[in-house]
């Protein structure tokens, strides 16, 4: 099997992925994309991907982009790390409601917040309803852990972890009890621990 390379930028969303593939424990590369420079919008790598975005994970000659579908197709590849809820298990579908909740709801909730629109439009119109719900939902979900499936650690975590880790740390999601001590047990896992040093690394480079 060849080695995974992730186009990778920091601070970006692609530290979701970075961390993912700790989780995994699977060999993989790094190729940086500095998106200061420019390069995220140069013809080689609109190749890769052609929204100019990381990350993208190149992998079997296939390119996977989007933080949420690389964490679940990664837990997908390689059962072994356990970190999905495999096919046949009913449970899969709430794993996969976490996966999606992250990016749809969660992040859009606090981009609006961050950046409030003129007019405020009816919670109809927007895919996550309103900001308290979506707060009231999660802080529901990652009190009753220690994890969203609960005792088992998935690429979930990996994705509404980062979510609220970033959240809280913008002050874009209040410092909710339920939020603090869940982003408190992600930060003792190793492979979150590893892929930040190796981010570290990289920016002071």
């Amino acid at each position: 099997m060849s080695k995974m390379t992730l186009y990778h930028s920091v601070p970006s969303r692609s530290s979701i992925a970075h961390w993912m593939l700790e989780e995994v424990g699977e060999p993989y590369e790094i190729r940086v994309v500095d998106l200061k420079r420019g390069e995220n919008r140069a013809p080689e790598y609109l190749a890769v991907n052609p929204m100019g975005k990381v990350p993208a994970l190149r992998h079997e000659g296939v390119v996977i982009t989007e933080a949420a579908a690389i964490c679940a197709y990664l837990a997908d590849a390689f059962p072994h790390a356990e970190l999905n809820i495999p096919v046949g298990d009913p449970r899969r579908g709430v794993y996969f409601k976490w996966l999606f909740f992250g990016p749809s709801c969660v992040e859009q909730a606090m981009m609006d917040r961050a950046f409030p629109r003129k007019e405020q439009p009816p919670v109809t119109a927007l895919g996550y309803g309103s900001y308290e719900a979506v707060l009231d939902h999660l802080a529901k979900a990652v009190a009753e852990g220690p994890y969203l499936m609960g005792t088992q650690f998935t690429a979930a975590d990996v994705v509404i972890g980062s979510t609220i880790r970033w959240g809280l740390r913008f002050k874009l999601l209040p410092e909710r009890p339920e939020f603090v001590a869940y982003a408190a047990r992600l930060a003792e896992r190793p492979a979150l621990q590893r892929a930040e040093a190796q981010d570290r690394e990289l920016a002071a480079a």
